[in-house]
C-alpha cells in the first residue's frame, strides 16, 4: 500500500478514486502514566508516556485506515491526513484519513 501526504503519487497513474478511507482510535491516560508525567511536569522535559502513547495511538489509526482502503480495493491512499481531538477529560481521538486510490 502506498501512502502519502500528497494529492499525486510520482511515476504513478491514478486509474480510479475509490473514496475517504478512515481510521481512528480512542485512547485514555491511566493512573501510572499521570503520576509519572505530573513528576516530569516538575522537573520538565519529555513526558515519554504520553509520547509512546500517541505514537502508538497514529499507528494503529493508520493501520486502521489501510485495511478500510484494502476493504474499497484500493492500493494507494493520497492526501493522507491526520488529525487529533479531546473527547473527555484525559481522552483523546486520533483520525487518520485520505482517499483512496487505484494506481497503475
Amino acid at each position: 500500500m502506498i501512502i502519502v501526504n500528497t494529492p499525486e503519487i510520482n511515476n504513478k497513474k491514478i486509474t480510479e478514486t475509490l473514496g475517504i478511507a478512515r481510521g481512528s482510535t480512542v485512547r485514555a491516560r491511566n493512573v501510572g502514566q499521570d503520576i509519572f508525567a505530573g513528576l516530569k511536569n516538575i522537573i520538565g522535559g519529555e513526558i515519554s508516556e504520553y509520547t509512546k502513547l500517541q505514537a502508538q495511538s497514529r499507528e494503529q489509526a493508520l493501520q486502521r485506515m489501510i485495511e478500510d482502503a484494502e476493504r474499497m480495493g484500493a492500493n494507494a491512499i493520497v492526501n493522507v491526513r491526520l488529525t487529533t481531538s479531546m473527547v473527555m477529560q484525559g481522552c483523546s481521538e486520533i483520525l487518520a484519513y485520505g482517499t483512496a486510490v487505484v494506481v497503475e
